[in-house]
């Protein structure tokens, strides 16, 4: 990260503070130190910060305190907490006052440096009311339709269901929505359904009573009541289990959930984003997932195009993630060389978004002389079938999967009588989407 890229530690614990501190500084951060509230809020007075890490408990007050007042005087400045481990109560208050995120000791560095690329690619004006911008890159016809899908979808309160392959972008797309909603100044609370166990998912998501399990030792709020007034993002919703699935399914019909060992039931206010890189219709017609609930979440669908759709904005997405990733690491970013760059645009990246960063990632590592040659990304070959690869044969990997693309069209055009609204039905994408495709591969009316 270059030098006025700044960092504001508050912890009373020096061990900590010099962990996070030493962590920080081998990313390329420079970093100041506090051990109390009092002592954050002065440096805060007195020099610029890009982000800051706060822990809970201090001696003249706690880490919600701060929060707080960095929410109302520096409402550009991303703050995320440390908890106490399994401190559920903690991290839910904590985003309620305006943090950007947390983390449970003990600190995992992984985590850690996880949460700071994170925190640190959030735009400035994340609060700025009139001023929001995209994130989504990309000027191809699937990134455009999904801009202008994310700005309508923003206006309604409609639950919306977001489809796409792993690190395709589901969970940018999700924060778009909120960023652009008129719930933009109150939480977004993220939720990884796969992540929790199954004998902790109710308490999770709805809350608990004092006393109402073995080690409730107080009464604490849920996921459903973190994001009241703002958003819930249920990531890999596919992964609930059946009986989970009917709570979520009256909790997001009546908008009131019972906390575990309550007798009355609360009211809630969230809009709820779905998202799963699994086929939900597949699921439910093998049992795994209820089709009332599928039809509940899926008012509105936004599809994010996988990365290989998108092959013109690869070269932007490249150059903007590799400045990123050397701006991190404290280095010049080095030039993609044009063998390196049509290299990738003909990559299939079947990890999409996410693999491109970590090939770059790797790539930084392992250049030399201020370029990023072809050999630098040590691209793997797509598997296309058992043993063999799609640059296994004569033809360029981009050259293989327009024809397996012309092809896969024309099926469903002969399938639908070359009706190519039900074609794209079938396909799963808009017709609009079907129409810039088939223009990309040559595909006009007398050949279909």
């Amino acid at each position: 990260m270059s030098g006025n890229t700044r960092v504001l530690i508050v912890d009373d614990e020096t061990d900590i503070r010099e962990l996070l501190d030493m962590t920080l500084a081998r990313m390329g951060l420079e970093c100041d130190c506090a051990a109390s509230v009092a002592a954050a809020k002065q440096l805060l007075q007195e020099k610029p910060y890009q982000l800051c890490l706060t822990d809970m408990r201090m001696p003249d007050g706690d880490g919600l305190e701060l929060v707080r007042h960095i929410e109302s005087n520096h409402p550009t400045l991303p703050v995320a907490v440390i908890t106490a481990h399994g401190s559920t109560e903690n991290a839910v208050a904590a985003l309620k006052s305006g943090a950007f995120d947390y983390l449970s000791k003990p600190v995992s560095l992984a985590q850690l440096r996880t949460l700071v690329k994170s925190a640190l690619t959030v735009p400035e004006n994340r609060n700025a009311a009139g001023q929001r911008t995209h994130e989504l890159l990309g000027q191809s016809a699937p990134i455009v339709q999904v801009r202008e899908l994310i700005a309508k979808v923003a206006r309604s309160e409609a639950p919306v269901y977001i489809s796409g392959e792993s690190g395709s972008g589901k969970e940018l797309a999700a924060r778009l929505i909120h960023r652009e909603s008129l719930r933009c100044d109150k939480p977004f609370v993220a939720v990884n359904c796969g992540a929790i166990p199954e004998n902790l998912m109710e308490s999770e998501f709805f809350g608990y009573r004092k006393g109402a399990f073995t080690g409730a030792e107080s009464e604490r709020e849920g996921f459903f009541q973190a994001a009241d007034g703002g958003t819930l993002f249920l990531d890999e919703v596919a992964d609930l289990p059946l009986p989970m699935q009917v709570k979520l399914l009256r909790a997001i019909q009546e908008k009131h959930v019972r906390r575990v060992g309550a007798t009355a039931e609360e009211p809630v206010n969230a809009r709820i984003i779905c998202a799963t890189h699994q086929n939900l219709r597949q699921l439910m017609d093998e049992g795994r997932f209820r089709q009332d609930l599928f039809f509940r979440i899926n008012v509105i669908e936004i599809r994010m195009p996988a990365l290989r759709e998108c092959s013109d904005d690869v070269p932007e997405f490249a150059q903007r993630i590799l400045d990123r990733l050397a701006a991190a690491n404290g280095v010049t970013a080095p030039a993609i060389t044009p063998s390196a760059m049509n290299a990738l645009r003909a990559y299939a990246f079947p990890g999409n978004v996410r693999e491109l960063e970590n090939i770059l990632e790797r790539a930084l590592a392992l250049h030399g002389e201020g370029i990023v040659d072809v050999d630098d990304l040590q691209l793997q070959p797509s598997k296309v079938g058992a043993g063999e690869t799609a640059c296994s044969g004569a033809k360029p990997l981009q050259d293989y999967l327009d024809d397996l693309e012309r092809q896969v069209i024309l099926d469903a055009l002969q399938k639908t009588r070359f009706n190519r609204t039900a074609a794209a039905r079938i396909l799963g994408v808009t017709f609009r989407s079907l129409r810039y495709r088939m223009e990309r591969l040559g595909l006009n009316e007398s050949e279909a």
